[in-house]
């Protein structure tokens, strides 16, 4: 078979050809990533319940739908985060493969059976599901250097002009604006003056309602079929309000006298912010930030090319004089540089086999063939990758990289015999090429053969660590097949072609080549005497044998038992977090005061470039609160800073210690993004007793932190669980508000609107669609006492005092609420101590909790911390796999049971010397 490729060279070289075109065009359509796609696909459910607490949210709203949602196919657990603000956000996180557009569809379908089961404020303000990927692309800064232009025109313009414009680009699956600052028609209530006029806070939402319509009267002259008409006219209303006059115009009451009671009477109408709950900074100054997501499958790198062609067409078309916009976060900056070095290792391992082959092969036409050959295997890799889906990341490129040294071993055979052929035969190229081809075809495809059986049952691998395993091994298959496919046809082409029979002319004059060569040779000579020696001395004594592979055997398991384990190892990503919390109860400008001067300090360090921040945002849960926020810190570039990424961090924590109104946290980004919110380990300790009680829970929580911090493989354990913020419990008295005509709901409805604000009807404006939202003036609802000079209209129209019926306590409770399955939970975050994996940090915290958590309390894993310690010994089963693989191919080739178990390993390593023997003693 393999002399018709060697008497037709043409074909062979087509072939080859083919196969680099094919690898050729499917490398421009390979998307790009920093590692393969295996952060497990994820649903979000998101809530907003204006004016309620954390706890009220989880009973009300996400204690329903979690119910609704629980054992949905394919997940594999469930966590939420519920705020003081109302929010609520429930992430369903699913097992690896499931497919995101059918998770979300279930999910979206349990939720729409449990909606009539929500607070109708809840379904007001929208139920959305979304599948999310949590690998963020990019993060971008939006800001002004004219002063007038604050943070809300910011955020609006940017919503208006910006925002829908990078949703539309392919291979973005989530952007949005951190915090909500979309205008809004505010409607601040003057309870005083609703005393005065005798009307209430309900009933001027029904007024809003009532006033606050689009209608569809109809034409006039429509054709009925019954009587003619020459001409219709279409009726148009004026519709919504949608400027601050109207809404103060919109009457209230009236009466016969002709007194009108307008909207403005008890009132003032901004058109402003919706909420005030985040605030965003870049470097000090005002901005409103975009955060950006890959869509699973795109390549990221295009992505991020489209995204920055968009914004540079966008500021030169739309941005007034003085607006800019900056890149706080660009994952492209790390994805080029690691995918640089490991092209440029690539490079290298290519050159530096090439420099191998021609110090043993000594010739450089027979050097030429394997560089030709490689390429061949290498690129034609890639058809297979895309046709597999994989993606060219560091995984697959690492897999290049170690498939040189393999693939070149099949091109250096057909040399190697085709020169013994030559050498010992005296023949000609192409009579030694079809020689050698008929004695060493069959090994050349059990070479083949065997060395893919090791890389192939590896793709079987379960879960995460099966991707990264699965896109390796496969790519290692792929390459090792088509090395056996080029070393049958292109190889033995190129030698009938390239090689000469004289190419050692003893008669000719040595250059200082042939002198380092000829001193080359001796020395691997007499190496290759001492071990042909040794291999004699040993190779009949079974006893040694065995002992020499028991004892190798044995103390790889040992090894491999003492070597710390870990998931992914951490790398210099040129990004730092600060996750900053405040003591209970700070406000939001208390907080921003500390995340100023976390920016400003790190702002002042030689290593950072930029530093963004959010004020009201917690970067591990995801969440808002008042005593949350963040900074993203960037970098400089690798080759402008001579500090680590944890250098930098050490010296933060170092000049941000005398900061004590808060705790200040640094971490870098997870090693996989998308996977957790963080680096080292992320876990919950559940509270599974069923009594709710978050006070004793915290005292648990907090225990089992400071067990955690105790020891030496933990670094700085920490949870964001607190249960110790101020708040206020109201008490309706029964009797009293029955006997003055109040109910419970219209008492509550009444404050949900005057207190928290209440979302009444909604307006277009520059496109866009906004709210009415009413809630009193800051000025009377400032103080706990001022609750108490609020009135409510009762039942037979009389305006009545809470504090006739109502009283308040001051009691304590969390700021956020999270849950995990269904269980109340506390985040523990952490790092592994210097020196210790993220394996041994995870076996101690199994420790800590087994001894030290009380009866009733439990924990679970999270981010890439649950699959590490969730891994059980499948690699082990793998292994034994590959070796029966490998086992009964060699029992095929040499038609023996036998025969692979007890003499392949001499056998082999005495044909292989004789073989090299023959070749450099030439």
């Amino acid at each position: 078979m393999t002399s018709k490729f060697i008497h037709r060279p043409v074909l062979s070289i087509v072939i080859s050809v083919i196969i680099t075109l094919m690898g050729l065009l499917s490398l421009t359509q390979l998307p790009v990533t920093q590692f393969p796609d295996i952060a497990p696909p994820e649903v979000n459910v998101t809530t907003k319940f204006t004016g309620a607490n954390a706890e009220v949210v989880v009973k009300a709203v996400v204690t329903p739908l979690e119910r609704a949602i629980n054992g949905v196919p394919g997940m594999a657990y469930m966590s939420s985060v519920s705020g003081n603000d109302g929010s609520s956000v429930i992430q369903i996180i699913f097992k690896a493969g499931t497919d995101p557009e059918v998770a979300s569809v279930n999910v979206q379908n349990r939720v729409s059976s449990v909606l009539d089961e929500l607070p109708e404020e809840a379904i007001k303000a929208g139920v959305i599901v979304e599948k999310v990927q949590n690998s963020m692309l990019l993060y971008v800064n939006i800001l002004s250097s004219d002063p007038t232009l604050d943070e809300k025109f910011l955020y609006n313009f940017t919503d208006i002009n910006v925002l829908k414009e990078l949703k539309r680009i392919e291979g973005v699956g989530f952007a949005d604006i951190m915090g909500s600052r979309d205008y809004a028609m505010r409607v601040w209530l003057k309870p005083d003056k609703l005393l005065m006029y005798n009307i209430s806070a309900t009933e001027i939402i029904g007024r809003l309602k009532a006033q606050n319509v689009e209608a569809a009267p109809g034409k006039i002259g429509e054709s009925s079929g019954k009587k003619a008409q020459a001409l219709q006219y279409v009726l148009k209303y004026t519709g919504k309000h949608n400027t601050k006059k109207a809404y103060e115009n919109i009457v209230l009451s009236s009466n016969k006298k002709g007194e009108i009671l307008r909207l403005k009477d008890v009132a003032d109408v901004e058109f402003d912010s919706q909420d005030y709950d985040v605030l965003s900074k870049e470097n000090g100054q005002p901005s409103a930030a975009i955060l950006l997501k890959q869509r699973p499958g795109s390549n990221a790198k295009e992505v991020i090319n489209t995204i920055k062609a968009t914004m540079a067409a966008i500021k030169a078309s739309s941005f007034p004089p003085g607006m800019d916009y900056t890149l706080g976060y660009d994952v492209s900056e790390f994805l080029d540089a690691s995918i640089h070095e490991v092209i440029k290792t690539l490079v290298e391992a290519f050159l530096l086999v090439a420099l191998v082959v021609f110090v043993f092969l000594q010739d450089v036409r027979s050097t030429i063939i394997p560089i030709i050959a490689v390429p061949v295997s290498l690129v034609g890799t890639f058809f297979f990758m895309q046709l597999m889906g994989f993606s060219l990341n560091l995984i697959t490129l690492f897999a290049l990289v170690l498939a040189i040294g393999i693939v070149v071993d099949n091109a250096i055979v057909v040399i190697e015999a085709v020169h013994a052929k030559m050498e010992h035969s005296h023949m000609g190229p192409k009579r030694a090429t079809e020689h050698a081809m008929r004695e060493i075809s069959g090994a050349i495809v059990a070479i083949t053969l065997v060395m893919s059986a090791v890389f192939l049952p590896v793709a079987f691998m379960e879960g995460p660590v099966g991707v990264f395993y699965r896109q390796f091994s496969l790519t290692m298959a792929f390459s090792i097949v088509l090395s056996g496919i080029t070393a049958l046809t292109l190889t033995p082409a190129l030698c009938a072609l390239f090689l000469k029979k004289s190419h050692h002319d003893k008669q000719q004059k040595k250059s200082g080549l042939q002198l380092f060569f000829a001193g080359f040779n001796n020395r691997y000579n007499k190496l290759s005497g001492s071990y042909k020696r040794l291999l004699g001395a040993i190779a009949n004594r079974r006893l040694i044998t065995f002992g020499i592979l028991l004892a190798f055997s044995v103390g790889a398991g040992l090894i491999g038992t003492k070597v710390p384990t870990g998931f992914i190892p951490e790398e210099d990503q040129g990004t730092i977090y600060a996750n900053i919390t405040t003591p209970s109860g700070a406000t939001l400008e208390r907080t921003e005061k500390v995340v100023d001067e976390v920016q400003r300090i790190a702002s002042g360090l030689d290593g950072v470039t930029s530093v963004s921040s959010l004020a009201g945002f917690s970067v591990l849960s995801d969440g808002t609160g008042a005593v949350y926020g963040m900074n993203l810190i960037s970098l400089k570039n690798w080759d402008k800073r001579a500090a680590s990424d944890k250098e930098i961090i050490r010296e933060l924590e170092e000049k941000t210690r005398h900061i004590k109104d808060a705790g200040v946290e640094f971490f870098t980004p997870p090693p996989v993004p998308g996977y957790g919110n963080s680096s080292g380990f992320e876990m919950r300790v559940l509270d599974k007793t069923g009594e709710g009680n978050l006070a004793q829970f915290q005292k648990v929580a907090d225990a089992f932190v400071a067990e955690l911090n105790k020891r030496p493989e933990i670094a700085n354990a920490f949870t964001t669980f607190n249960a110790s913020f101020p708040q206020f419990l109201l008490h309706i008295d029964g009797d009293k508000a029955a006997q003055k005509g109040i109910t419970a709901e219209n008492a509550m409805s009444t404050l949900q609107t005057l207190i928290g604000s209440e979302y009444a009807t909604n307006f277009i404006r520059f496109g866009q669609l906004y709210r009415v939202m009413v809630q009193a003036l800051p000025e009377y609802r400032a103080q706990p006492d001022d609750l108490m000079r609020l009135y409510i209209k009762n039942e037979s129209g009389e305006m009545v005092a809470f504090s006739s019926f109502l009283r308040i306590e001051k009691v304590y409770g969390p700021e956020q609420v999270t849950r995990y399955n269904m269980y109340t939970s506390a985040m523990v975050n952490g790092q592994p101590a210097p020196g210790y994996s993220s394996g041994q940090a995870i076996a101690a915290i199994k420790d800590v909790a087994a001894q030290k958590l009380p009866k009733g309390f439990g924990y679970d894993w999270a981010g890439s911390s649950r699959d590490q310690a969730n891994a059980g010994n499948q690699a082990i089963y793998i292994f034994v796999i590959c070796l029966v693989f490998v086992y009964l191919l060699l029992a095929a080739q040499y038609e023996s049971f036998s025969l692979p178990l007890l003499q392949k390993s001499i056998a082999a390593q005495k044909k292989k010397k004789r073989h090299s023997l023959k070749l450099f003693n030439a």
